[in-house]
């Protein structure tokens, strides 16, 4: 279907080899459309990231489909996978993994600079997204300068800078207290739902989940609900 922004069918993961290997995912199938959002919850250890890694482009897998805005990224080569997750996919972990010797808004400049973006519109792009954050006063400020949460902020800055069409926020807010949290999912969900953007967020905190358009749940590499709101 043309809506469709992510389809998996039928995926497997399996780490190891014999009696020692883990069967991660089994068997999972899930579609989201275009501009949805969608919160996937269970306990640690159920596959929550490892699906997400599968969606990302960061990681193979031994059976199944993933068709990403209609193109099927099964069997593309490294390069090609790299290509597309930088073109298509912004990322945002629960570690906002800043560089410490640049700036914020040099950290945000990076995945423009990366797409060969000149450097003065990378930098104005770079602090319109910050501004977006109610950051424009950190913008000069290397990460040691900032709090949890300004870094965070700065993270989903950097991740939604080159306009990806999907967004995919593994434990978002996992570092961060109930204010910084409610800040940071406030203002992505907004700037998301603005701009039709499809957005799936690996959480384990439901108030977080209760705020997004569907929630599925993984348990032992299973998909278990799939409920909408």
């Amino acid at each position: 279907m043309e809506n469709r922004a992510i389809e998996v069918e039928k995926i497997k993961k399996i780490y190891g080899y014999g009696r020692n290997s883990l069967k991660v995912l089994n068997d999972v199938s899930l579609s989201v459309n275009t501009g949805e959002i969608v919160s996937i919850v269970g306990p640690s250890g159920a596959g929550k990231s490892t699906l997400l890694n599968m969606i990302g482009c960061l990681d193979a897998f031994q059976s199944g489909t993933v068709r990403i805005l209609g193109k099927d990224i099964t069997n593309l080569s490294i390069e090609d996978l790299a290509e597309f997750r930088n073109r298509h996919i912004g990322f945002i972990f629960q570690l906002h993994n800043l560089l410490s010797e640049f700036t914020a808004v040099e950290n945000v400049m990076i995945p423009l600079l990366i797409s060969r973006t000149g450097k003065k519109k990378a930098r104005k792009t770079a602090l319109e997204m910050i501004e977006r954050f109610e950051l424009s006063d950190r913008a000069g400020h290397k990460p040691a300068e900032l709090s949890g949460g300004e870094c965070q902020r700065i993270a989903v800055a950097r991740a939604l800078v080159s306009d990806p069409s999907i967004i995919l926020a593994d434990e978002p807010t996992g570092n961060l207290d109930t204010k910084n949290s409610d800040m940071l999912i406030g203002s992505l969900l907004k700037l998301v739902s603005e701009k039709n953007k499809t957005i799936i967020i690996v959480t384990h905190d439901m108030s977080i989940a209760e705020r997004t358009g569907r929630t599925v749940t993984l348990v032992d590499g299973m998909l278990q609900t799939d409920l909408k709101k």
